[in-house]
C-alpha cells in the first residue's frame, strides 16, 4: 500500500551543455515593436461587492462567548436581540429572558405571585411540556432575582433545591448549556442551596461549553469542600475542562490520579477525553504513553478511544501511525464507524496524500458507511489548499449528487479555496448557494474573509471586514485573533500582529499553538530569526510544545536571515528538534533548508537537500524548482537555471513570476541581455506580466555594462506600461554612472527624473541627489581632482559644485 504514495522521480538535469554563444554585440530595443503586448493588469480583488453579500446573508446576532472588554475590538450592540422584553405579568423585568410569560393557558398566574410560587413545581412542569424552556427560564429567573439571596426584592422566599434541580435538568436536556451557564454565573445559586451531584455535574460541563473555564474549576474545588463526591462523569468533564483550557497536563495527571484514589474505573469517554486533550497540545508522547498504560491495565480501548488516537496522529500528518491503528481495531474486532474513516481521512490530506484521503470514500460506500459532510469537507479543503481547485468543486458535486447536503464549514473551504485566487465572481455563486440551502454565514466565514485579506497592501481591508463583523453581531474569538494576526503578517504588519497578539491576551483569550504559529509565520516574512527563537522559548515556557509548524516556520525564518552563522546554526538546531520529537519533515521544512543552503553558497548540502526530497518520498514543488534556479543564477550557471525552467513545463506544471524573474536575473547578471529579453518575451506571451523587479534587473544588467541608452529605453517602458521606477531603480542607474566614472552624467540623470516622472516623490529626489553628491566628494576627496573620465587632475579647488539645478 505504500508504496502508491511514491511517484516516480522525474530526472532533474545537473550538468547541461550550454549553447553555443556568438560575440555579437547585445543590442536590446526595449519597445512595443520589439516584445510582445503586455498581459492585462490583474484587477485588484472587489473585496466591496462580497463584503456587502455577505453582511445581507448573515444571521441575526449570536451572544457572545466572551463578554470582556475589548479597547481594540468596540462590541457592537444589535436592536434585533429579544432580551428584555416586557413583561406584564411580574412588576420586575426580567431583563436576561429571551420571551415573555403571556400565555393563556397558564391559568394559575391569575393567582397572583404568592399562588404562582406555590405552585411552581407545577409551572415548570407544565411550560416543559408545552416545550416551552424559554418562558420556565424567564419564570426562574424571576424567582431568583426575587428570593431572600437577593439584596433587593419586591418579596422573599426560599428557593427549593429540587426547584433549581429540576430547571437544570430542563435546560441541560434542552442542550441549552449557554444559559446555564449564563444564569448559574450572574446568580451565585450555590450559595444559597446545595445541589446534588448530578445538577452540579451539568453546570459545570455548561461552564465548559461556555468556555469559562476557571469559573468551572472554582465551583469544583467549592464541590469538594462542601463534602460533595464528584462521581466518574463529574471527573470526565472535569478532565475536558482541562484539556479544552490547555497548558494543563499536569491538572490532567492529578486528576487521574485522584480517581484511582477514589476507586473510579476509566470509561471511554475518560480515555478518549485524555486522549484528544493531549491532541489539542500536540502531546504526541503522552498520548502513546497513555494509551500504552491503558493496555498495560488490560483495559481494551473502544471505538471512542481508538478515535480519539487516529485525531492525534492525523493533527500531526503521522499517516503510517494512523494506519497502524486501523490495523489494530481490526485486528481486536473493533468495529470502524463513520468518525474512525473521517479521521483516516484527516491523517492522509494532512501527511499530504489527497488522492488516497479521497479513496477513502470510495472505500466507506463499499463497507456500508455514508460519507457525511466531514468527510467530503474534509478533503475538498485538502484539494483548495494545493491548488487542485477543479478537483475540489468535482467533489462539491459528488458531495451533492450522494445526498449529503453541503455545510457551513463546507462553503467556508469553498471561500477560502477561491479567496486565495481571487475568483471573486464564483465566490458570489457560492454565497448564493448558502442562501438557496438556507446555510447562515458564522464566525468562521468572516474569519475567512478576515484571512482573503490579508496580502500586503489590504491591510485596511483587514480593519473594515473587523468592523462589519461586528456589526454583524459576530465577536471576535480566539480564532478571530489567530486569523487576524496572521493576516496582518502577511501584508507585512508585524508590529500590528503583535499588537494583536497583546490584545488577545488583554481581553482574556489564551494563546495556543495556531497563534504562535502565526506570530512565527510573520517573523518568517522578515527573517527575524532572534525574535522568533524568543517566540519559541514562551511557547515552552507556557507548556506549549512547539509542533512541526513551529519548527517548520522557524526553518522558514533561519532561511530569510541575514547573518549565516546564526542561521545555520539555528536551523540546524530546529532540525535537530524536529527529529528529536518524531516529526517526519516534509516539502516545506526541505524548501527551507535548500533555501538556506543555496542563498549561502553551501551548494553540496543544498542537493544533498534535493536527494532527500526524492528519498523521502516527495515530489519538488514550484518552490523547490525556484530555490533550485536561484542557486544557478548564483554561481553564474544560468544556462541550467534556464533547463530547470524548461523541466518545469515539461512536468505539465506552470512557472510563476518568481521563476522567470530568477532565470532572468541569471542572464542579466551574465551581461547576456539578449538571452534575457528572450525569456521576457516567453514570459509575456505565457500571460504572465513584468513587475519592478524584472525591470529593475533589466536595469542592473544595462548599467552594469555601461548601456545607458538601452537604460533609458527600460524607464521609458515603464512608465508606458503604468509600472513606475522606484527609489531602487533610479538608485541603481546613479549608480552604474558612477562606476562608470559618468559622474557628471549621474548629477544630470538625478536633475531631469522629473522631467519623464513625474509621480517621483520629492524627498526620495533629494535623498537620491545627496547619494550622487555623495559619490562625487568621496571621490574627489580621495583623487584631488574633479570627477570626470576624460579629465586631467587638478587641485582641490577645481572641486565639482552641485547647486540645486542638478536636482530640478
Amino acid at each position: 500500500m505504500e508504496g502508491t504514495f511514491l511517484p516516480n522521480r522525474p530526472a532533474l538535469p545537473l550538468q547541461l551543455t550550454k549553447p553555443t554563444q556568438t560575440n555579437q554585440p547585445q543590442r536590446l530595443g526595449f519597445n512595443p515593436s520589439t516584445l510582445p503586448p503586455q498581459p492585462p493588469s490583474p484587477q485588484s480583488f472587489p473585496i466591496d461587492p462580497l463584503l456587502h453579500h455577505l453582511i445581507h446573508l448573515s444571521s441575526p446576532p449570536i451572544q457572545s462567548v466572551n463578554n470582556n472588554n475589548n479597547t481594540h475590538f468596540i462590541k457592537t450592540t444589535n436592536s434585533s436581540r429579544k432580551y428584555g422584553i416586557k413583561n406584564t405579568h411580574f412588576k420586575k423585568r426580567c431583563t436576561s429572558s429571551v420571551l415573555t410569560l403571556e400565555d393563556p393557558k397558564i391559568q394559575f398566574l391569575d393567582e397572583g405571585v404568592d399562588g404562582y410560587v406555590e405552585n411552581v413545581d407545577k409551572s415548570l412542569a407544565f411550560l416543559t411540556k408545552e416545550g416551552n424552556w424559554e418562558k420556565a427560564l424567564c419564570l426562574f429567573e424571576w424567582m431568583i432575582e426575587n428570593s431572600k439571596g437577593s439584596q433587593s426584592r419586591e418579596c422573599s422566599f426560599d428557593i427549593d433545591n429540587q426547584v433549581v434541580e429540576l430547571m437544570v435538568k430542563i435546560l441541560g436536556r434542552e442542550g441549552q448549556h449557554r444559559a446555564i451557564s449564563k444564569v448559574f454565573d450572574e446568580f451565585d445559586v450555590v450559595d444559597c442551596c446545595s445541589l446534588d451531584v448530578r445538577a452540579l455535574t451539568t453546570i459545570l460541563y455548561s461552564h465548559s461549553c461556555s468556555r469559562k473555564y476557571e469559573k468551572a474549576i472554582s465551583l469544583f474545588k467549592l464541590m469538594k469542600e462542601n463534602g460533595l463526591s464528584p462521581n466518574l462523569v463529574t471527573y470526565n468533564v472535569m478532565l475536558d475542562v482541562y484539556g479544552k483550557m490547555g497548558r494543563s497536563w499536569d491538572k490532567i495527571l492529578e486528576l487521574l490520579e485522584e480517581m484511582k484514589g477514589e476507586g473510579l474505573e476509566f470509561d471511554e469517554f475518560t480515555c478518549s477525553t485524555v486522549i484528544s486533550a493531549c491532541g489539542r497540545e500536540g502531546l504526541l508522547e503522552e498520548a502513546k504513553t497513555f494509551f500504552a498504560s491503558l493496555k498495560a491495565q488490560k483495559y481494551k480501548p473502544g471505538t471512542v478511544t481508538y478515535n480519539s488516537l487516529l485525531q492525534v496522529f492525523g493533527k500531526a500528518g503521522m499517516y503510517l501511525e494512523a494506519l497502524n491503528i486501523i490495523k489494530e481495531m481490526e485486528e481486536n474486532n473493533c468495529p470502524l464507524d463513520l468518525v474512525t474513516y473521517n479521521e483516516l481521512v484527516a491523517a492522509y490530506v494532512r501527511a499530504g496524500f489527497h488522492e488516497e484521503g479521497a479513496n477513502v470514500i470510495d472505500t466507506m460506500i463499499q463497507k456500508g458507511v455514508k460519507p457525511n459532510a466531514i468527510t467530503y469537507t474534509t478533503v475538498i479543503d485538502a484539494y483548495g489548499k494545493c491548488g487542485k481547485e477543479e478537483k475540489a468543486f468535482s467533489l462539491l458535486k459528488l458531495m451533492k449528487k450522494s445526498g449529503c447536503v453541503p455545510n457551513v464549514c463546507t462553503y467556508n473551504s469553498i471561500l477560502g479555496m477561491l479567496g486565495r485566487k481571487s475568483r471573486s465572481d464564483e465566490m458570489m455563486e457560492i454565497l448564493l448557494d448558502m442562501k438557496t440551502n438556507g446555510v447562515s454565514p458564522n464566525r468562521v466565514t468572516w474569519n475567512t474573509m478576515l484571512a482573503m485579506c490579508g496580502n500586503k497592501g489590504m491591510h485596511l481591508h483587514v480593519n473594515w471586514v473587523l468592523r462589519e463583523m461586528k456589526g454583524c453581531g459576530f465577536e471576535p474569538d480566539r480564532d478571530t485573533f489567530n486569523t487576524l494576526i496572521s493576516a496582518y503578517g502577511r501584508c507585512g504588519l508585524e508590529i500590528d500582529a503583535n499588537e494583536v497578539y497583546q490584545e488577545m491576551i488583554k481581553v482574556g483569550f489564551n494563546p495556543c499553538i495556531t497563534t504562535y504559529n502565526a506570530l512565527l509565520n510573520a517573523l518568517a516574512r522578515k527573517g527575524d530569526w532572534k525574535a522568533a527563537e524568543s517566540v519559541i522559548l514562551d511557547m515552552k515556557s507556557k507548556g506549549f510544545k512547539p509542533s512541526e509548524t513551529s519548527y517548520s516556520l522557524m526553518l522558514h525564518c533561519y532561511s530569510k536571515g541575514q547573518n549565516l552563522k546564526g542561521s545555520l546554526t539555528g536551523m540546524e538546531k530546529a532540525f535537530q528538534e524536529l527529529s528529536k520529537h518524531g516529526y517526519k519533515p516534509d516539502l516545506v521544512i526541505f524548501n527551507s533548508m535548500l533555501s538556506i543552503y543555496a542563498r549561502n553558497k553551501i551548494y553540496d548540502q543544498a542537493r544533498k537537500m534535493l536527494n532527500l526530497i526524492y528519498n523521502s518520498g516527495l515530489q519538488p514543488d514550484l518552490v523547490t524548482f525556484n530555490t533550485l534556479m536561484d542557486m544557478y543564477a548564483r554561481t553564474g550557471e544560468c544556462w541550467e537555471a534556464e533547463e530547470i525552467l524548461k523541466n518545469i513545463q515539461k512536468l505539465g506544471r506552470q512557472p510563476d513570476l518568481v521563476s522567470y524573474n530568477t532565470v532572468i536575473k541569471g542572464f542579466c547578471r551574465q551581461g547576456l541581455m539578449e538571452e534575457a529579453r528572450r525569456v521576457l518575451s516567453e514570459m509575456t506571451n505565457n500571460g504572465i506580466r513584468p513587475c519592478i523587479v524584472t525591470y529593475n534587473t533589466f536595469v542592473a544588467g544595462f548599467a552594469a555594462q555601461g548601456l545607458f541608452s538601452e537604460v533609458n529605453d527600460v524607464i521609458s517602458y515603464m512608465i508606458e506600461h503604468n509600472c513606475m521606477p522606484n527609489m531602487l531603480t533610479y538608485k541603481t542607474i546613479v549608480d552604474g554612472y558612477c562606476r562608470a566614472k559618468k559622474y557628471q552624467e549621474a548629477l544630470e540623470f538625478v536633475g531631469n527624473i522629473r522631467k519623464t516622472d513625474s509621480s517621483f516623490d520629492e524627498q526620495n529626489l533629494r535623498t537620491l541627489a545627496s547619494h550622487a553628491r555623495a559619490y562625487v566628494v568621496f571621490i574627489q576627496d580621495l583623487w584631488g581632482f574633479q570627477p570626470n573620465a576624460d579629465a586631467e587632475p587638478h587641485g582641490k579647488e577645481d572641486r565639482l559644485e552641485v547647486t540645486s539645478e542638478d536636482v530640478g
